[in-house]
């Protein structure tokens, strides 16, 4: 009420001015003194509230029966639609309250929002007022709607006022109701978090799982905002996990944009089916990867989700993490396995779409990742040793054991190999032309063909220390198969001799 009073003194004389402030405070000598000068009592400021207003407001029973013996219209309305007496309900002043209803207030108001007394005692929390509305004043409806279609259930639970709702529970208000937008009580608490409401509510036995206009039921709303308590709720209720949307989200879609870990994990372990698709055909996972939550992403791996379903644009979730560079989420989704066949509405496979995007480290990684299902694929019943027991990894190389081979394979690539000899290398090495390509959409400029080779020999590296071969050997069969004998014999020869440990290169 204190922003009604700042523009006041533009509009009102300065004694009506002082006499409205007199209300307000409950300065009745000034009050009395004032109307001796013959100030306009009914006089209204730039809301259109009258000293009536703001003592009823304030609370001061003295100064509204003093303004009442004058005569100062009991029910008008301010710019808001709010009189004396819905202050005094807003408020909690149940004295002025019974004041102005023993004058011959109109109970039956309500403010240009359809709400009455008990809508504003009850979002304010005055227990003492609802009683007394509930108790004394006739016609008051319990289930009387406002103009959203919102009973004082439904305002006390959107607001969170436990003890209010205990006490329209047991005056026998309806628990369901809808409003205009289909929301019952329940989803007004779940989506403002209102824990302890929410519980109450549940335990009267509603149902859990109604939708509104939406199609939002309380554990879509309880989960878009972060509540992770009534998530819980809802769920030891028993409500229905897997209810979709309009759009045909469930809540583990909210839980992946907003990345809520917590919340998904309780999802899940509710049973909510995790390759469930919206209406663009997306799972969780294909969201959690967009907004870029690795650990939303590993969640969903770790679960045995579907890796391979494609959205309306038939990407799969590895599509889009080269389609956005996402190098963690990609890696993670390489080592657990996926069909690097799979194409998007364009023709394009993730390796297209990162190459495309001039993801480098990425477009390395698939094609690492492509090499190894090949050779895990060939080696099932090998003897050799297992990359299961090591970390597979599909990034850069840094490692220190591994340092001096890849300074050979620096030399190789920027001094020795000509411009078309790295890909006769590739090919000898059965790198697919797919694989060439992508590596070759990097343009550095007319010596571009350097960067090409280095990156082809780092990934034939990569493949070469999962089967555990020697690359030195493996360098000098290679070169030997592309003519270039001259050249593998003096790779061999630099490589052993620079190399004070040939053996650890040899074991990698």
């Amino acid at each position: 009420m204190e922003s009604a009073m700042i523009c006041d003194d533009e509009i009102l004389l300065h004694s009506e001015y002082e006499f409205q402030i007199a209300a307000k405070t409950n300065n009745i000598e000034k009050m009395l003194q004032l109307i001796k000068k013959g100030v306009n009592v009914r006089v209204k400021n730039s809301v259109d509230r009258t000293a009536l207003h703001w003592a009823a407001g304030a609370g001061h029973e003295q100064a509204v029966k003093l303004l009442l013996d004058h005569d100062v219209p009991m029910d008008e309305e301010d710019c808001f639609g709010m009189n004396a007496l819905l202050l005094g309900a807003w408020f909690g002043h149940l004295k002025v309250i019974q004041v102005l209803v023993n004058a011959g207030a109109k109970i039956s108001c309500e403010n240009k929002n359809g709400m009455n007394l008990l809508h504003c005692a009850a979002q304010r929390d005055h227990i003492e007022v609802m009683q007394f509305i509930m108790e004394d004043l006739e016609d008051i409806k319990l289930d009387k709607t406002d103009k959203l279609g919102r009973t004082a259930f439904h305002l006390a639970a959107e607001h969170g006022k436990l003890k209010v709702v205990e006490f329209l529970i047991g005056s026998g208000c309806q628990h369901s109701l809808k409003d205009k937008e289909d929301n019952t009580a329940l989803h007004l608490a779940a989506k403002n978090g209102h824990t302890k409401v929410l519980q109450k509510i549940v335990e009267i036995r509603v149902a859990l799982s109604e939708k509104n206009q939406e199609g939002l039921t309380a554990l879509h709303l309880a989960t878009e905002g972060r509540h992770s308590d009534c998530v819980r709720i809802l769920l030891d209720a028993g409500c229905d996990v897997n209810v979709q949307t309009e759009k045909g989200m469930n809540a583990l879609h909210y839980a992946a944009f907003h990345g809520l870990e917590d919340i998904a994990s309780m999802l899940i372990d509710a049973g909510i089916d995790i390759n469930a698709l919206n209406n663009q055909k997306s799972t969780a996972l294909h969201i959690s990867v967009l907004q870029n939550f690795p650990s939303m992403a590993k969640l969903f791996i770790d679960c045995e989700c579907d890796l391979d379903i494609p959205d309306y644009r038939l990407q799969t979730p590895l599509h889009i993490a080269a389609e956005h560079g996402r190098q963690d989420i990609a890696e993670m989704i390489l080592i657990e396995g996926v069909n690097l066949r799979l194409q998007d509405k364009q023709g394009k496979t993730s390796l297209d779409v990162a190459a495309r995007g001039n993801h480098i480290n990425l477009t390395d990684m698939i094609i690492k990742a492509d090499r190894f299902y090949k050779w895990d694929k060939d080696n099932l019943n090998s003897d050799s040793d297992s990359w299961g027991a090591r970390h597979l990894t599909f990034r850069q190389d840094h490692r220190l054991e591994t340092q001096h081979i890849r300074s050979v394979i620096w030399r190789l690539a920027t001094k020795y190999l000509k411009p078309n000899e790295w890909k006769k290398l590739a090919q000898y090495w059965k790198f697919t032309d797919a694989h060439i390509q992508a590596i070759e959409q990097q343009w550095t400029g007319s010596k571009s063909y350097r960067d090409h080779g280095h990156r082809m020999l780092l990934i034939w590296l990569h493949g070469v220390v999962i089967a555990g071969d020697n690359p030195v050997k493996g360098l000098y069969e290679g070169l030997v198969g592309i003519g270039r004998r001259d050249l593998a014999e003096s790779i061999r020869k630099k490589a052993n001799a620079d190399d004070p440990s040939p053996k650890t290169c040899a074991a990698m």
